[in-house]
């Protein structure tokens, strides 16, 4: 790897300001274990994070694409978080993400290893034409996130991700006779005695639910502080770790091409995944490590590093020996995954994921 001096490294990471066309031409081909990333979406308006219109984005973000295949590694995988958008003026929604999918499998001979839906159930209502003026079209609260691979059989532990237990299927572990009989369902599954062992957790669906509500970060509280932008189209950080953990292991290398305020990084750092974040936006770059100090740091501590890293003269180290710690007692609690939705029917104990892991 001959890339230049990062803006900013970590005890496992580090933060690279470029085009990332030019910065993925500088890695070794096969090395990164996993690309996880949310890209400028195609949207009728220009955002301030520079995204590209509908009729030039599939062919903008395939050019990308093409050198993340060369650099990914066998086994490694690529997750792709993509918005969905309404064609201009009119209330039929756009088939963008879906042309971006086909020809990343077709062309690019990418495999889709599995299709996610991102739910945030905290989105605001658009767009406003169709969704609070006319009334004509439900809120959009969900985004495409597509896992894509080179082989058929990336490395995945759905181990690493497994959800906790209902109450209900709680109860079901301490007392399997009294609330379920085995016997074939007419579908043909034989649910037997073992869908109540305790496995540890769920396995999760492919629908995660996970609110973007980032109000009361470190990040967005030091950029408010501080009387700075912060980037305007962050994702939450389960986001990204949920993908981390499920398909990478501690030491693996994770890579960002579209960090924005590097959440990817954050999350990366947290799991003790080596990791790279290039972004164009040497503003948004600087703040993002806002990120991994340490918590409940003074603004004026963060004024210093960001002045530093705007003037930019050499590589910013920053010390994150906490950051794990801080990061499990602000989220203590897994909101990705499927609980029961109707008590210990056939269709609950699947959804459930009662299976041996």
């Amino acid at each position: 790897m001959v890339l230049g001096p990062a803006l900013y490294s970590t005890q496992y990471g580090s933060a690279y300001v470029g085009d990332s066309l030019e910065l993925l031409d500088q890695l070794e081909a096969d090395s990164i274990d996993l690309v996880v990333t949310s890209p400028p979406f195609a949207l009728q308006r220009e955002k301030s994070y520079g995204n590209v219109n509908q009729e030039m984005y599939v062919d903008w973000l395939l050019d990308f694409c093409r050198k993340v295949y060369r650099v990914l590694a066998p086994t490694g995988s690529f997750v792709l978080d993509l918005g969905g958008a309404y064609q201009s003026k009119r209330p039929v929604r756009s088939l963008y993400n879906f042309h971006v999918l086909i020809r990343l499998c077709e062309e690019l001979d990418f495999r889709l290893a599995e299709e996610f839906f991102w739910f945030n159930p905290s989105k605001l209502p658009s767009p406003i034409e169709w969704v609070n003026k006319k009334k004509i079209r439900t809120k959009d609260a969900v985004n495409t996130v597509w896992w894509l691979s080179k082989t058929d059989y990336p490395k995945a532990d759905v181990k690493r991700v497994l959800v906790p237990y209902s109450e209900r299927m709680k109860k079901l572990h301490q007392n399997p006779e009294k609330y379920y009989k085995p016997k074939v369902r007419p579908s043909g599954h034989d649910i037997s005695t073992s869908f109540a062992i305790n496995n540890g957790g769920a396995i999760p669906s492919n629908l995660l639910q996970i609110p973007n509500t980032d109000s009361s970060s470190q990040y967005l509280r030091l950029c408010k502080e501080l009387n700075l932008e912060s980037h305007p189209a962050r994702f939450p950080l389960k986001l990204p770790k949920f993908f981390i953990d499920f398909l990478t292991e501690p030491g693996d290398r994770v890579l960002d091409i579209f960090a924005g305020s590097n959440t990817t990084g954050l999350a990366a750092e947290v799991s003790q995944c080596r990791w790279l974040a290039f972004e164009q936006e040497h503003e948004y770059l600087a703040l993002s490590a806002f990120r991994f100090l340490e918590k409940g740091v003074q603004k004026e501590h963060a004024k210093e590093l960001y002045m530093q890293l705007t003037q930019f003269q050499t590589t910013t180290y920053i010390e994150t020996t906490n950051i794990a710690a801080d990061f499990h007692e602000e989220t203590p609690a897994e909101v990705v995954g499927t609980d029961i939705l109707e008590p210990f029917s056939t269709s609950a104990i699947l959804q459930a994921g009662l299976f041996e892991v």
